[in-house]
């Protein structure tokens, strides 16, 4: 059970350290922000690399000490995460990723370390100068999903630790189902399946989307309640046929 403890939330705690506030000149998404911070760090001499986004709200005390103990196990070990919790809640929100090329989709699945989602990673400094950055196309969404399966193909690997916990609100920079995570979740899910999945899947994914635009254009004619999302759904089509990528525009 996550520590639900008011005294445990994130801007309550009184850090032995000094904190370095970056400030980009505009928004670089999700991986861009990130690797504004990342470059930062390695250039400070920093061993791991911490990503805990603005969804986290509540932390187990020793997540990280638990974290870095794991790593330190094996050094095959690239990249690391812990359990997450919904908010004020005893629900497991992520446990595992595992990747569904069949829907080119990055799925929770409990047990699984195929990715460990960017909410929360650990990743070691040796892991990012073999395997670069994260990648910045995606902008927001499938960027951790990519960044576990070069870090796995470099011969890492991924694990959930599940000594480390801490809890975050779901999806607060693109509210879940709204038209930037539709778009999103559907652009950049056939993006990731045209840069990473093997070669007869790709083919497929690409003739589905013609399936799945004619579906949402169906939606957006008969279905009045499903407009909002049928509109995102066939931009993000559409703008992956048209080779667009980064922020949705």
């Amino acid at each position: 059970m996550i520590d639900n403890d008011p005294k445990h939330r994130l801007a309550d705690f009184d850090f032995p350290f000094k904190i370095t506030k970056i400030v980009n000149a505009e928004n670089l998404g999700f991986s861009g922000g990130n690797n504004a911070g990342i470059r930062y760090a390695l250039e400070k001499g920093a061993d791991y690399v911490l990503l805990l986004n603005n969804d986290a709200k509540i932390i187990d005390n020793d997540f990280l000490k638990n974290l870095v103990l794991f790593a330190e196990k094996n050094d095959q070990l690239g990249i690391l995460g812990p359990v997450i919790y919904r908010e004020n809640t005893n629900e497991i929100h992520f446990s595992g990723g595992k990747i569904n090329w069949l829907y080119n989709k990055a799925e929770h699945r409990k047990g699984k370390n195929d990715y460990i989602t960017g909410a929360c990673l650990l990743i070691k400094r040796r892991a990012i100068e073999k395997i670069g950055l994260m990648p910045e196309e995606y902008f927001l969404y499938f960027e951790d999903a990519e960044w576990c399966l070069r870090a796995r193909r470099a011969g890492f690997l991924c694990a959930v630790v599940p000594r480390a916990k801490i809890a975050h609100k779901v999806s607060e920079n693109a509210k879940e189902y709204s038209f930037s995570y539709v778009y999103y979740h559907y652009r950049n899910g056939l993006l990731f399946a045209k840069r990473n999945a093997p070669f007869l899947i790709k083919i497929i994914a690409y003739k589905i989307s013609f399936f799945n635009y004619l579906k949402e254009l169906i939606k957006l004619i008969f279905m009045p309640s499903k407009r909002q999302w049928a509109k995102a759904a066939m931009k993000g089509i559409g703008d992956f046929w048209k080779g667009k990528t980064g922020k949705l525009a």
